[in-house]
């Protein structure tokens, strides 16, 4: 069994949730992680629970500079990386390293749903946004959509995002783009806004995952945005969620 990690309030079993480790291992070894936690149980839980998904951490970053200078050396696929660190904190980091030529993707794991926090993460070039009491089968998960190029987007960092834009909003904008959305995309947009996944999406809306995987696909494209984060930021701004 994981430890049991006490943090912000909170207490947090790292464990498979029920599944055993070979249930999570698939062929993801190439995914080469790296770990900017400064809190040394909550990271050595995190490696565990990674390691027993089959996903290889190759480095670990108790501080923002470190995490930035073991990102260059290492050349990791995935940075899971925490805001408030010592040093450095996760949003400065993060865009330290955004600046390289072939940047990896980099996943926040934070307690923070402070909107400020939230936006300024998004600006700085984070893909991924999960809070720190997820199951621990969503931030495996999360790892592996973040190395395929899906971002993940809790529903509380999700409805942070929205509340923050809105708040910067005067008038909602209807941008060209936003108005070649089909009924379709626009619906799925809207749920993706919500932090909605695939899977959850493709059980509301009766399609397979397929089919909604094809029209995210199709919304990131006509929006021209890298990710569902900067989707749902679009999509408040243009006041449909």
């Amino acid at each position: 069994m994981l430890p049991l990690v006490a943090f912000a309030g909170q207490t947090m079993l790292l464990s498979t949730c029920g599944r055993t480790a070979n249930q999570f291992v698939d062929t993801d070894g190439e995914i080469r992680v790296l770990l900017a936690e400064d809190h040394a149980l909550f990271r050595q839980g995190l490696r565990e629970l990674l390691d027993a998904a089959g996903l290889a951490v190759i480095g670990e970053a108790a501080d923002g500079k470190t995490a930035v200078r073991l990102t260059r050396e290492l050349r990791p696929v995935v940075v899971v990386m925490d805001l408030n660190m010592p040093r450095m904190d996760g949003i400065d980091a993060t865009s330290e390293i955004m600046q390289a030529e072939r940047p990896p993707v980099v996943l926040v794991l934070t307690v923070s749903t402070t909107n400020d926090d939230v936006l300024d993460a998004i600006a700085a070039g984070a893909s991924g946004y999960l809070l720190k009491d997820a199951a621990a089968a969503e931030i495996v998960n999360a790892v592996r959509t973040a190395k395929a190029g899906t971002s993940t987007l809790s529903p509380q960092i999700a409805g942070a995002v929205v509340r923050r834009v809105r708040e910067q909003s005067v008038t909602p904008e209807q941008p060209e783009d936003l108005l070649a959305l089909s009924a379709r995309e626009t619906e799925i947009l809207r749920l993706i806004a919500q932090g909605r996944d695939n899977t959850e999406i493709a059980r509301e809306l009766f399609l397979s995952p397929s089919t909604v995987k094809n029209h995210v696909s199709s919304i990131l494209e006509k929006l021209g945005v890298n990710g569902r984060v900067q989707a749902a930021v679009r999509a408040a701004r243009a006041g449909i969620v």
